[in-house]
């Protein structure tokens, strides 16, 4: 039977929509791909971040194959592993009863386990004890010779995909073999040529972390510190008085300072006994390679760079100048309520307001062994 020419024509259309369908089918390429299906996303959006994720190769062909099975309207939202080269059938599949389905959380460089824990305990939808628990593991703590109760310091800091399922235990696990796949063997050498600990390393480089706005100064803040240490002077690093606080203060005052704890560098000389955050692989490498400068003091200028020197009169001409600058800025914003940071040394408190009197000293002699500043805390023997 021979057809009419416009029913050949649309036969010939469904013969060739069939074959495309049957071609396209299945993903092509290799490897994982991580798709996001936003909440309330139709299939549509779905299919187009699919395609663009290289699961599926057309998202209209996909969009008609899964109308005429009937599935397009049962997809769940969430963050999937794909594996590419699938099965339509066994992509739908997944989106309909959540297989596949990851958990995403992203770690910035600086945070601390007050900061980490409860987030992972959220994208885990784990109990927060739970993930107190798992960051407290002392095979790990065994393994990576850390002195502390805790893993601070080496949860290292970037986006981690992890599967349904997941228990803190595990996740905390990945994070601290990323650190030490992060932890290149030749730095072991250069912890040899410093005389320090990899702790010692990482205590140091969370400090650069914290105090760091810029990075090209990041090695000449790691230098300031070292040179402190290496003349008997107290570190004197305001994040380590935070830290020591357990919560963000907006000024750190002089009752902050008599704080009786290791992690206080105004109080006790050293560095502290572990990391006060997560450093970045930067920080690290600063920490590691510090800048060949004779800088012990800087201060902090609004626009996120620092005034080294020196000496002590030195500094406090630069302090001077540094809140001129952030008067200038207090200017600016005086018709809002907005809190300007507050730095204490080595940068100096350059608070804005001036300092009250209850607030630490900007000018401030840093503590010697064998003596202390004026209206410095008395230094004690750090703890061991």
């Amino acid at each position: 039977m021979t057809l009419p020419l416009p029913h050949r024509s649309l036969a010939a259309v469904v013969a060739l929509a069939a074959t495309a369908l049957v071609a396209g089918c299945r993903g092509s390429g290799s490897g994982e791909a991580r798709v996001v299906v936003p909440r309330g996303a139709s299939l549509r959006v779905a299919a187009d971040s699919l395609e663009e994720a290289g699961v599926i190769q057309n998202a209209t062909l996909f969009r008609i194959y899964a109308s005429l099975r009937h599935r397009d309207r049962s997809i769940r939202a969430g963050t999937y592993l794909f594996k590419r080269g699938v099965s339509w059938g066994d992509v739908l599949t997944d989106l309909e009863g959540g297989k596949g389905l990851v958990r995403s959380i992203t770690i910035p460089e600086g945070w601390a386990l007050s900061q980490i824990v409860p987030q992972l305990a959220r994208v885990l939808g784990a109990p927060v004890d739970s993930v107190l628990a798992a960051v407290r593991d002392t095979s790990l703590l065994h393994a990576l010779d850390v002195p502390t109760a805790t893993l601070e310091g080496y949860l290292f800091p970037d986006t981690y995909v992890f599967p349904e399922g997941t228990t803190p235990r595990q996740a905390v696990h990945v994070m601290v073999a990323r650190f030490q796949t992060v932890w290149q063997p030749e730095w072991n050498q250069q912890l040899q040529k410093q005389a320090m600990s990899r702790n010692d390393v990482m205590s140091l480089a969370a400090i650069v972390e914290k105090e760091a706005r810029r990075p090209e100064e990041r090695p000449v803040i790691a230098a300031v510190y070292l040179n402190r240490l290496k003349t008997g002077m107290r570190l004197q690093a305001d994040p380590t008085v935070q830290y020591a606080i357990g919560q963000h203060v907006s000024r750190v005052l002089y009752r902050h300072l008599e704080i009786d704890s290791p992690y206080n560098t105004y109080r006790y000389t050293g560095l502290p006994p572990g990391p006060i955050a997560s450093p970045g692989r930067a920080a690290i490498v600063a920490a590691l390679n510090p800048a060949t400068v004779p800088y012990r003091f800087f201060v902090a200028y609004p626009d996120g760079h620092h005034e080294f020197t020196t000496s002590f009169a030195q500094h406090g001409v630069a302090v001077k100048d540094a809140r001129r600058a952030w008067d200038s800025v207090a200017a600016l914003r005086r018709d809002t309520l907005r809190p300007v940071a507050t730095n204490v040394l080595p940068r100096a408190v350059v608070s804005v307001p001036r300092p009250k009197a209850e607030d630490a000293a900007a000018t401030k002699q840093p503590a010697r062994k064998g003596g202390s500043a004026a209206k410095a805390p008395a230094r004690r023997k750090r703890a061991s």
